[in-house]
């Protein structure tokens, strides 16, 4: 989904080299991550999408949502938030969406879809078998292909015996493009959002600063979903009125006093105040997406988070940004 060295696991397979996000008991980094203050994030030497793309767009200046009371009443103004990742073992796995990266050689191997196929990116996809795949039920697997700079998203990975894999969908993008998915369409988000753009990375935090907004997860959404979300889930029609729709952005409001927070839990949360956090999933309320790595303080993470509720966010229009409807590219 984030110092003087920016670094990454390495992975062997055959004769390819796969390096992914430390997990909490790895020992060997490579660099990874970087950010540049003209071209945005880069991961593998690729960019996670121009620098225009509305990921990497500040909202601290876009007005107030006209909704934002309901929206952060809804999903709970006493609710506070919780990092949905760590550097711990939850229920035996890591806590976190795991990524990797695969040179431009990687062998591409087929991908059969048993859920969403008709939404999804025909394959074959430059998956490894060592590949990390998310624990517990959504089982994502994120890929970037060095070189190409194309991201590969599953949900529902397996991998099978003959090295391919089963997935309920997939996505492909290309990271210097701003194209969106087909409107209407999933991804391995139920908002049809990429999904590693979004996450906190803590190479980017041991850098100093993240430049571009995170996914956060509600309960429930209104049925609806607004750029650059392309998908929608159906509300319990308790909900429909007062939820929040797919792909809503929020901002931490900027009179809330960080000064008192960690180092890296100030990096974090000044990035909600610039970049805000986007509405990706349906799941636990305010739940924040990032990737596992060994060097997260888990409690300080848990304690600080703990720190800060909803009614401290207000919802973002960011409708001015849109150039158009089928691109995440902004004015």
């Amino acid at each position: 989904m984030i110092f003087a060295a920016l670094f990454l696991i390495l992975f062997s397979h055959s004769a390819q080299t796969v390096s992914s996000s430390p997990a909490a008991s790895s020992k060997i980094y490579l660099p990874l991550v970087t950010n540049n203050s003209t071209n945005g994030p880069t991961l593998g030497g690729c960019p996670m999408f121009p620098a225009n793309n509305v990921w990497n767009a500040r909202v601290d200046s876009l007005p107030v949502d006209s909704h934002s009371a309901t929206y952060i009443n809804f999903i709970g103004a006493s609710t506070t938030l919780h990092p949905d990742f760590g550097s711990a073992y939850w229920a035996g796995g890591p806590i976190g969406i795991p990524y990797a990266t695969v040179p431009s050689t990687q062998t591409a191997v087929a991908i059969n879809y048993i859920e969403f196929g008709s939404e999804s990116d025909p394959g074959p996809f430059p998956i490894p078998p060592t590949a990390p795949v998310e624990y517990g039920g959504d089982h994502h697997v994120l890929i970037v292909q060095r070189g190409a700079c194309y991201l590969y998203e599953l949900y529902h990975a397996a991998l099978l015996p003959n090295a391919s894999w089963n997935a309920g969908s997939g996505a492909k993008y290309n990271l210097n493009s701003n194209a969106l998915r087909p409107a209407g369409w999933t991804s391995a988000d139920a908002a049809g959002l990429p999904m590693l753009p979004g996450l906190a990375r803590y190479d980017e935090v041991a850098a100093g600063e993240i430049r571009h907004a995170i996914r956060f997860t509600v309960r429930d959404t209104n049925g609806t979903y607004i750029w650059p979300a392309r998908h929608l889930t159906g509300c319990d029609p308790a909900n429909c009125a007062t939820a929040p729709p797919m792909g809503q952005r929020f901002r931490l409001k900027s009179s809330f006093n960080i000064s008192t927070f960690s180092r890296d839990t100030q990096v974090i949360l000044t990035a909600f105040k610039r970049y805000g956090i986007i509405i990706a999933d349906n799941g636990s309320d305010w739940y924040i997406g990032g990737a596992p790595d060994a060097r997260w303080d888990d409690g300080t993470l848990v304690d600080e988070f703990n720190l800060v509720h909803g009614s401290d966010f207000e919802a973002v229009d960011e409708s001015s940004l849109m150039l158009d409807p089928n691109s995440g590219q902004v004015k």
